[in-house]
């Protein structure tokens, strides 16, 4: 498996342990956010992983900022894109189960380390139900 992660000055740290978390269980990690806590524009660090994620060069994506949603919005303009702002891991349970999420945000700012190590690993253990969510998922991209 392969994970690409972005995150901006605010997400720092919980990259850091989302990141450590990933490796002991031999996820191979792409680093696409900062390593710094000076301020810095999140969607330079958010279009990498959604480019990724939309052109399957990885299995899902993690994209972490102060609030999520900022980076949340930059994923989601991207075609192929379903990412999730999540708080709690029943949201990360269910943004998987009925939306087919690909991309987790996290708002660091509002959860602790702990609330989003918990997120991530119910966000990568949890599987697309498929049916009745399907026909739905299929009416997200804009008809033109």
């Amino acid at each position: 498996m392969k994970i690409a992660i972005g995150n901006d000055h605010a997400g720092t740290q919980y990259k850091k342990k989302v990141v450590s978390l990933l490796k002991q269980k031999g996820i191979e990690v792409i680093n696409y956010g900062t390593d710094s806590d000076d301020s810095v524009d999140y969607p330079d660090f958010i279009h990498p992983v959604a480019d990724d994620v939309e052109n399957n060069k990885v299995d899902w994506g993690i994209i972490i900022c102060g609030s999520g949603n900022g980076a949340n919005m930059t994923a989601n303009k991207h075609q192929g894109i379903r990412s999730a702002l999540c708080w709690t891991g029943e949201i990360a349970k269910l943004a998987r189960e009925h939306n087919n999420a690909n991309i987790l945000s996290i708002p660091a700012r509002f959860v602790s380390e702990n609330q989003a190590l918990d997120m991530v690993k119910i966000f990568l253990e949890t599987d697309f139900e498929g049916g009745r969510h399907q026909k739905r998922i299929d009416k997200i991209p804009v008809q033109k």
